[in-house]
């Protein structure tokens, strides 16, 4: 995962880019990056463990925290996830309880839903795990700029065996579905809670 960090960091400079010419990514209002009206609405038709389809009208009125991983990602995936566990806790009950966190497998082969819902469920009630098809996946990653690649097994693995790499970014979208914030994978839980706090409070 470490031979991504680069690919990270141009994924949020692409999506930052698109509000450079309108106003400063971090203002004074958000510690986040302030991606309004540069990121497309909450959008997607994905599987659910429970053999259920979900899609952005099951979270009609949730503030949402998205990111790409996959289960068995050895380092990215899991510290996000305690972070954002971290930030739920810091929120209170009452709070999280209005924020879903979506977590959505770039690697479908292997990551079933309900592999992926006992993944996020180690973490956070709050978490959902969702994948698709490779094609659903791979529009729903083209949607919001995120970029995976997997591997092909080396000759005479087992077909189980092989890499996965993604870049990172976790899409904050709001009760409404609509994408307002975008956190980089160095933002600190503090920066995080603040913000999240400061939307919920904003669309309550």
């Amino acid at each position: 995962m470490k031979r991504l960090s680069r690919l990270s960091r141009l994924l949020i400079a692409a999506v930052a880019a698109a509000t450079l010419s309108a106003c400063n990514p971090n203002s004074e209002e958000w510690s986040l990056y302030d991606v309004k009206g540069h990121v497309p609405n909450l959008s997607f038709t994905l599987s659910a463990a429970g053999g259920k389809t979900l899609t952005e009208k099951d979270l009609k009125d949730k503030t949402v925290l998205m990111f790409f991983g996959y289960a068995s990602c050895p380092d990215v995936c899991p510290t996000t996830m305690a972070q954002l566990n971290e930030v739920m806790q810091r929120l209170g009950p009452e709070a999280a309880e209005k924020v879903r966190i979506l977590f959505i497998s770039v690697d479908p082969h292997r990551d079933t839903p309900d592999v992926l819902q006992a993944y996020v469920d180690a973490f956070s009630p709050n978490a959902v795990g969702l994948t698709g098809t490779p094609r659903q996946v791979a529009d729903l990653a083209r949607r919001y700029r995120v970029a995976f690649e997997i591997e092909k097994p080396r000759p005479g693995d087992d077909a189980d065996v092989y890499e996965v790499s993604h870049s990172r970014g976790i899409y904050v979208f709001d009760n409404r579905g609509r994408a307002r914030l975008l956190a980089s994978d160095s933002e600190s839980v503090e920066a995080l809670t603040h913000d999240l706090r400061q939307l919920l409070a904003q669309t309550s």
